[in-house]
């Protein structure tokens, strides 16, 4: 295994990374002076898949979970549903070092995260990312939460897990359309801090669409570094940590036009770059060959790069977005392939005139 750090002081923690590890993080758990008695959180799909790997491996530790399933799906990370969990988490006889485990994608890993951060005002959580798009992004640097109908994760927390195990044999199930999507977040951290890793996804698409396992450590091992690094300089996201939000201001405001259930998190997040990539061109901030190779990179992954919809059906929900600072919508605009900066756009709407056909 391979060992990422996030340091944040007394909420340090550890990513491990690496292939048919699962078995092994009731032993990485152990440090933590926890309960020996937990909850696995997950949903039906994946707690069929590996929902005993992960319950056998915590028992070798002493440490029984009881498994609760969540319904899959964006719509269901919701308030309702995380009541509903901690109705079923009251009669359990939970103590404060009872863990909660997160074994799923970015919508268990969050909501069991928010439940985590809230019930008995905090319990223990680790994650156990079985997305591409958690293992990269959603499961490290402590941001939990649910949607509103009206606007994507507005209400939550932030809460530091105790530690991160990402198997990355576990993407071998995922269904191809959602491998893909994670990797729009891959290739996110390209663009706003490292372009020699964007040239090297240029030159290994085919391997990582290959499911190659050195080819995904590197994925997964790169993308936890470069958040981990932005993390620790600002982990309640006030200022440094904006970039790592590149292509998802319109991303959620597509993605909650939508009802959640149009666009997989990753897709609206490739469309939401291209935007923020042409508006950068327009406002004078990068050449052309920027967005070109972004949307060609994209493409060859096989997201789309095109808004789909008329930027007017985006008005209610491009209000909601948290950067919004005294009524100015703030993007996140490209300078060059690894350089990125947050900037005020005037009128997003309009800017977003002539994307839809891109």
């Amino acid at each position: 295994m391979e060992r990422v750090t996030v340091n944040l002081r007394d909420r340090s923690y550890p990513i491990y990374i690496g292939a048919n590890v699962l078995p092994e993080v009731g032993s990485l758990a152990r440090p933590f002076g926890l309960s020996g008695r937990g909850t696995l959180i997950t949903n039906p799909v994946v707690g069929q898949l590996y929902g005993q790997q992960a319950l056998s491996a915590f028992e070798q530790t002493g440490i029984a979970l009881t498994l609760l399933e969540v319904p899959d799906g964006e719509e269901f990370k919701s308030l309702k549903i995380a009541a509903a969990l901690y109705e079923r988490l009251l009669p359990l006889g939970l103590d404060r070092r009872s863990p909660i485990i997160a074994l799923g994608g970015g919508v268990v890993g969050d909501l069991a995260g928010y439940v985590a951060a809230t019930f008995m005002r905090g319990l223990p959580l680790i994650q156990i990312p079985t997305s591409l798009l958690a293992q990269v992004d959603s499961s490290v640097g402590g941001k939990v939460g649910v949607n509103l109908p009206q606007a994507k994760n507005m209400v939550g927390a932030f809460y530091q897990p105790c530690l991160v195990l990402s198997d990355v044999s576990l993407l071998g199930t995922l269904p191809p359309p959602e491998f893909r999507a994670g990797l729009a977040e891959v290739v996110k951290y390209g663009v706003i801090a490292d372009k020699p890793f964007f040239e090297w996804l240029e030159e290994n698409v085919a391997a990582i669409l290959e499911g190659r396992e050195e080819a995904l450590i590197h994925v997964v091992r790169t993308s936890c570094r470069i958040k981990a690094a932005i993390v620790e300089q600002d982990e309640k996201d006030e200022g440094t940590r904006g970039v790592l939000n590149f292509g998802h201001t319109v991303g959620h405001a597509l993605e909650a036009a939508t009802g959640y259930g149009v666009f997989r998190h990753g897709e609206a997040v490739a469309i939401g770059m291209v935007a923020a990539a042409r508006i950068s061109c327009q406002v004078g901030l990068c050449s052309e060959e920027v967005p070109a190779r972004l949307r060609a990179l994209l493409q060859r992954i096989g997201l789309p790069t095109a808004l789909k919809i008329q930027p007017k059906q985006l008005k209610e929900t491009i209000g909601y977005d948290k950067k919004i600072k005294n009524n100015m919508s703030y993007f996140v605009l490209t300078k060059d392939l690894g350089s990125v900066t947050v900037a005020p756009v005037f009128d997003p709407l309009e800017t977003l005139e002539g994307l839809s056909a891109t």
